[in-house]
């Protein structure tokens, strides 16, 4: 893929401004830096500039012609609570505080697309360039849809990238139907009785009652759920007990549930209330079940997704362009795509070996301590929303 000539030449310009992003990283709605840096680029180039919506999100407007076409564009800001491993130059300067994700790069690749579309207006509408904040975790999207985004930006379709490590670097890849799952949290407190454990009869055991629990748990998705239905159902934390020779009066069992549909989820969310009461009713224990439901699953489009994969292919070519297989991570730019027609698709990271010397020792993946993103895609992920906009905006 050959990058737009004037956004190649920004290329050192834009490295400085993704790796000072990485210096500084800041975490869900604390990107006040980052927006600060935003909005004074857009403004810089002449591009009128919304602040503060759904806390700290920017949102820079891009208008030209007559039409009343409009399209967004997204870019995550946010950082992770996680120690870098990394030691070059741009490594962060906030121990606890790092872009594990490549948020960094995501933003400046649509700040050097906003920065040639402003120069160059080859399009016939308006141009929403969506900032925000909080996706890890925070649900930054859902926040800046309950301040207004859609109704004081109206679009026709909205778009999301994110760079993917282990794809090579510089392809694309996108698919229809889900593309990432759920995101739920699961907390169940089994309230038994605490006795001597050389004495168990004397008491109600909760550990004992947490391992059939678990078991049983995983008996939805293998006799519950459909076959061909995706869905994950992890045990990931069993918190009790203070001594080796006493039986708890209690034990906290924790975890995740993930899904592509709403359906399957609502079925394992009642099996797993259901063999929880029952579990402890069994045994003469009490529990609180609580299922809190994060993100939705991240739903493409049929059009809009196919409409990306046609400028994946005018763009980098048919073999540059990937199925994307979906994945039980999660994402929020889920919300958008309740409301709005859209798509999220991915640009391919490489396999790490673009770091340079002073990078951890583990893997380039995302969430990873030892994760960089890969500046060569600075120019192509620019160039890439350039085509995508100008086409969907395409004079007629």
């Amino acid at each position: 893929m050959k990058p737009i000539d004037a956004i190649a030449d920004a290329t050192a310009e834009m490295t400085a401004f993704r790796r000072d992003l990485h210096a500084h990283p800041e975490l869900c709605f604390q990107e006040f830096r980052t927006a600060e840096r935003v909005a004074a680029q857009l403004t810089e180039w002449g591009i009128p500039v919304y602040r503060g919506l759904g806390g700290t999100g920017v949102v820079g407007i891009l208008r030209h012609g007559s039409s009343t076409r409009a399209i967004g564009l997204r870019a995550d800001m946010d950082a992770l609570p996680m120690t870098e491993h990394n030691q070059f130059a741009h490594a962060s300067t906030h121990p606890g505080r790092m872009h594990a994700c490549g948020h960094d790069g995501h933003t400046a690749m649509l700040l050097a697309a906003a920065r040639y579309m402003a120069l160059q207006r080859n399009f016939d509408g308006t141009v929403y360039l969506i900032f925000q904040p909080a996706e890890e975790g925070g649900g930054g999207a859902r926040a800046m849809m309950q301040d207004g985004l859609f109704e004081r930006f109206p679009m026709d379709a909205v778009f999301g990238m994110h760079n993917w490590p282990g794809l090579p670097e510089g392809d694309f890849a996108v698919c229809e139907g889900p593309c990432m799952a759920s995101s739920n949290e699961f907390r169940i407190k089994i309230r038994g009785k605490g006795s001597h454990a050389a004495l168990p009869h004397n008491g109600i055991d909760p550990v004992l009652i947490a391992c059939q629990m678990v078991q049983a748990f995983q008996s939805i998705i293998t006799r519950n759920k459909k076959p061909v239905d995706a869905a994950v159902l992890s045990v990931t934390m069993i918190h009790t007990g203070e001594a080796t020779n006493v039986v708890p009066d209690d034990c906290v069992v924790q975890g995740t549930v993930r899904t592509f549909t709403l359906d399957v989820l609502d079925m394992i969310e009642a099996r797993m209330r259901q063999i929880a009461e029952h579990t402890v009713a069994a045994f003469g224990a009490e529990c609180d079940f609580e299922f809190q439901r994060n993100y939705p699953p991240t739903i493409n489009h049929a059009h809009e997704a196919r409409f990306v994969r046609q400028v994946m292919q005018d763009v980098a070519g048919e073999a540059r362009t990937h199925v994307f297989e979906p994945t039980m991570g999660a994402e929020d730019f889920s919300y958008f795509l309740l409301e709005k027609p859209g798509a999220y698709f991915v640009i391919g990271n490489g396999d790490g070996d673009h770091r340079a010397t002073g990078h951890g020792l583990g893997p380039c993946t995302l969430h990873n301590p030892n994760y960089d993103f890969n500046d060569t895609l600075l120019p192509l992920g620019a160039t890439f929303w350039v085509r995508l906009a100008e086409t969907w905006l395409k004079p007629i």
